[in-house]
């Protein structure tokens, strides 16, 4: 992996993880832009937390000059979809989702809400406010082709990877075995806030609060053990590759329940009983 190069663009941080794979950190969340300046087409995956399209906007005029060929989300959740019907509409583009989290973007079904009861931390506990009402983007969003294909980035293909939400969905690239893994794992303990502030890399499960089904999220997590990834790029958190990543992922996969599931909650308690 190339040598991360840190760029400040205003409110958000952007990182050239690849040549043309950029992450960008709004707070506490991340979203990625695919694709090379000057050669082809390019897609924004995620949008972040809201109140960041201004800079969103700015960053990706920097970078291509151009708006994306579409607006692709790992799942429907508030701090993925913060900027999207702003972004879409400023831009004329399409968003694509997994048809299962059609419900949540479309209106029509609220995601459950966050369990306080988990994890132990700053972030958990405060989980009870954060959003999880249905937005509506309308005639925007489009299902993800069935065949795993994803418009605007030919080499890549996305791969279902629920638990966290019932439709989440990560990335692959074949080639260089690069993961864009949205929240089915992520780099950091997203439950404590001393963690997400001081951002220390360590491979975790998805968050805690917000995955009602642990044993759906077990199965992604070790779906995406078996593509045995070089580079993954997630939701929270920094990027992580090589030995520590596939180490890690190893180790998560095999003790799951250990380390990823609550003792205790709304959720785990859900599951046990069905």
């Amino acid at each position: 992996m190339n040598e991360h190069s840190m760029l400040n663009t205003g409110a958000v941080d952007t990182e050239e993880v690849l040549p043309d794979l950029i992450n960008l950190r709004t707070m506490i969340v991340n979203l990625q832009m695919v694709g090379s300046p000057g050669s082809g087409d390019w897609v924004l995956v995620d949008t972040g937390i809201g109140n960041f399209e201004g800079s969103i906007a700015e960053a990706a005029e920097k970078r291509f000059g151009r708006p994306p060929v579409s607006i692709v989300l790992t799942h429907g959740h508030f701090d993925h979809v913060g900027n999207v019907k702003e972004l879409a509409d400023r831009w004329g583009v399409p968003v694509y989702a997994h048809e299962l989290e059609l419900p949540y973007l479309t209106g029509r079904e609220d995601y459950p809400p966050g369990d306080p009861s988990v994890g132990g931390g700053l972030m958990a506990r405060l989980a009870p406010m954060y959003p999880n009402r249905a937005i509506d983007l309308g005639s925007r969003i489009h299902p993800l082709p069935m065949d795993g294909t994803v418009p605007g980035l030919p080499e890549w293909r996305w791969i279902p990877t629920p638990g966290h939400s019932p439709g989440h969905i990560s990335l692959f690239r074949e080639r260089d075995r690069t993961l864009i893994a949205g929240d089915a794992i992520i780099t950091v303990q997203q439950e404590s806030a001393l963690a997400v502030i001081s951002q220390e890399k360590e491979l975790h499960g998805p968050p805690m609060y917000f995955t009602p089904d642990w044993d759906a999220a077990r199965e992604s997590v070790r779906r995406l053990e078996a593509l045995n990834p070089a580079l993954a790029v997630t939701g929270h958190g920094v990027p992580m590759s090589g030995d520590e990543l596939s180490v890690s992922l190893k180790r998560l996969a095999r003790d799951f329940d250990e380390l990823a599931v609550p003792e205790q909650g709304r959720y785990v308690e859900e599951n046990q009983k069905q």
